[in-house]
């Protein structure tokens, strides 16, 4: 991210409190940033409330969370970003159920029960889209409506054609690489004459070796026959612009910095690290969005500011303030604790923080519903590994350039879960440690030194294949984030308390996923790699088969959207049923996730609140005319 030279980006902890604003935004992550930049863009005052520190607005922090990165033993999603007591966030080698002797300040990210998660979210400036790996898939229609189609999951208020005009969007928005032609199945469908911004990016080398032995299979399931094929994923990262964009005026990528601090970020290098950061920011990050909204003038941000209590009106139920503690420095336990006041409020925390936030405010207690932190859901990702015949080019690529999306859906979603397929290019790396791993063996177990240890270790990493099944997890209302007083962070804010377990209906596809993977590992001439191991957190037993069942970082479902007040916490603009000038936004408000990664249906949608919030803002703005 870079600014204009003298351009005012950040406000004081007096001007926040003291100043009069249309709307308060929580959180600078993707959501937040552009609901921001679109109410800006409306001529409303707008300010940002920011946990994270006020330096992740230049390049040089940027250029800081690189060297850290680079200079990390463990390069897990969150090893680029400084500890930060004051703004604690979940890593994935926390990953463990949290004992009576436990000390409290271990981890941020609670768990109490056997199965635990080592899903994580980042709290920087741009959220955890800091650290995605920048698919964008959208929804299939069918996910919509699950339940009337399958008699599975919640229906949405929504339909997919309601939310297509913003899906484009947030397509401009991130900057999406993709053909049209390849991205239309399952029912999926584009106005006529629609392209992406930029072309797809080109699959890799390894992709196309998968390709040669996948594209064809055939695969039956309920009754149904499908044939698989390797398609590119949607990407948002900067390509080659597509010149026929937007009736041929093409796309322009901007709002980014390259590594000679130019304005745009620079073309995919095919670097293996989108996660946890891009080294040239050809990524979408939220600071893009961020840039533009701040550049106006009338959209503020205050850093170090971490929201700690929703204030309501016990009469009316009415938001009257966000209460912030602000503190001084990552290294400092000092922090001022201040009130600030605003028309329309606007969670967009993130799932796990929109919820803890809600409670530790004791909201609850002052809504109809007690639907509050439950249904929490995440992608449950089974990973699988294989060596294959011959060198790959793995390593070479973007962390996922392609995948086998034929299975998202089907009739057979009535009985088990729907799945995606990533092909990944950076080896065994999340499975086993690669390359940590590999040098154990060649070094400990094999002896190996010398130009024989060099040879036998690039012969291997070039012959992995890891395939990483993305299975959906439906609502549970067990599953959920709530707080306990015996959690607290260093400021004294109450902890996130997670309680969450893999449902029969999600295992039964990741059965018939570990199956799929030995096939296509078989037709690829592989050896089979793929171990599980009962005695870690992530261990699930289905049919008497252990599984290790990892996190995907698409949290969401805290604050479900639907059209019953009874059932779900908002409406379908993300509107809170209870609390008048509340909107809950973000991947919380989602009734389902399906098979794809949230953040563009979380950007589609935040884009469609963005114009009803504005319109709420109106009208409590307008004049009120007294008839005599």
């Amino acid at each position: 991210m870079i600014f204009p030279a003298g351009a005012a980006t950040e406000t004081s902890a007096a001007e926040a409190a003291q100043g009069e604003w249309d709307a308060v935004v929580v959180g600078g992550g993707m959501a937040g940033s552009i609901i921001a930049e679109q109410l800006g863009q409306a001529g409303h005052r707008v300010l940002i409330l920011e946990a994270g520190p006020g330096k992740d607005l230049d390049l040089a922090e940027y250029e800081s969370y690189l060297s850290r990165f680079y200079g990390a033993a463990v390069k897990d999603n969150q090893s680029p970003y400084p500890f930060n007591p004051n703004a604690r966030m979940p890593r994935s080698t926390d990953t463990m159920p949290v004992r009576p002797d436990t000390p409290r300040d271990a981890f941020y990210l609670v768990q109490e029960d056997e199965y635990c998660t080592d899903t994580t979210f980042t709290r920087v400036l741009g959220g955890t889209s800091m650290h995605w790996e920048g698919k964008a898939l959208r929804m299939l229609p069918e996910d919509f409506d699950l339940r009337t189609k399958y008699g599975q999951g919640l229906n949405w208020p929504l339909s997919y054609d309601d939310l297509e005009p913003y899906y484009r969007q947030a397509e401009a928005e991130l900057g999406v690489s993709a053909e049209v032609e390849e991205q239309s199945y399952l029912g999926m469908h584009f106005p006529e004459g629609y392209v992406f911004p930029m072309h797809r990016m080109p699959p890799s080398y390894l992709d196309q070796t998968v390709a040669r032995g996948v594209d064809g299979m055939r695969v039956s399931l309920a009754d149904d026959d499908y044939t698989l094929r390797v398609r590119t994923f949607p990407q948002a990262r900067n390509g080659v612009p597509n010149p026929a964009y937007d009736g041929g005026k093409g796309f322009v990528p901007v709002g980014a910095v390259s590594t000679s601090q130019v304005e745009e970020g620079e073309r995919c290098q095919g670097n293996t690290n989108c996660v946890p950061i891009c080294p040239v920011q050809a990524k979408y990050h939220a600071g893009k969005t961020l840039t533009k909204a701040l550049r106006k003038g009338n959209v503020k941000i205050v850093t170090q500011a971490v929201a700690s209590k929703v204030e309501i009106d016990e009469h009316d139920r009415r938001v009257t303030g966000i209460t912030v503690k602000h503190y001084d420095a990552l290294d400092s336990d000092r922090y001022e604790t201040y009130t600030v006041k605003g028309t329309v409020y606007v969670l967009c925390a993130h799932a796990i923080e929109n919820a803890r936030l809600m409670l530790a405010s004791d909201m609850q207690r002052m809504s109809r519903s007690e639907l509050i932190g439950c249904n929490l859901m995440d992608h449950a990702y089974l990973l699988s590994w294989g060596l294959l015949p011959k060198p790959a080019g793995t390593m070479r690529g973007t962390s996922c350039t392609s995948g086998i999306t034929d299975l998202r859906g089907g009739r057979f979603r009535g009985t088990q879960a729907g799945f995606g397929v990533d092909i990944h290019n950076d080896g065994w790396g999340w499975a086993t440690g690669s390359p940590y791993t590999d040098l154990v063996e060649l070094v400990d177990q094999r002896g190996l030194r010398g130009p024989e240890l060099r040879r036998t270790l690039g012969n291997q990493i070039s012959r992995q294949l890891l395939l990483a099944f993305m299975i959906d997890l439906l609502p549970e209302r067990s599953n959920k984030v709530t707080v306990n007083e015996r959690y607290k962070d260093a400021l004294g804010n109450l902890k996130p308390v997670v309680s969450f377990k893999i449902p029969p209906y999600t295992m039964r596809g990741a059965a018939f996923a570990r199956k799929l993977a030995s096939d296509i590992f078989e037709r690829l001439g592989a050896e089979d790699r793929t171990v599980y191991h009962r005695d870690r957190p992530s261990a699930v037993e289905h049919d008497g088969h252990w599984y290790n069942i990892v996190g995907g970082n698409h949290l969401a479902g805290t604050h479900i959207m639907g059209t019953d007040p009874a059932k779900s916490v908002v409406d379908h603009t993300q509107h809170s049923w209870d609390h008048d000038n509340l909107y809950l936004v973000g991947p919380g408000s989602l009734p389902s996730i399906g098979t794809s990664n949230i953040s563009l249906t979380m950007a589609a949608l935040a884009f469609r609140s963005a114009g009803h919030i504005s319109r709420y803002l109106r009208a409590a703005k307008a004049p009120i005319t007294v008839r005599g």
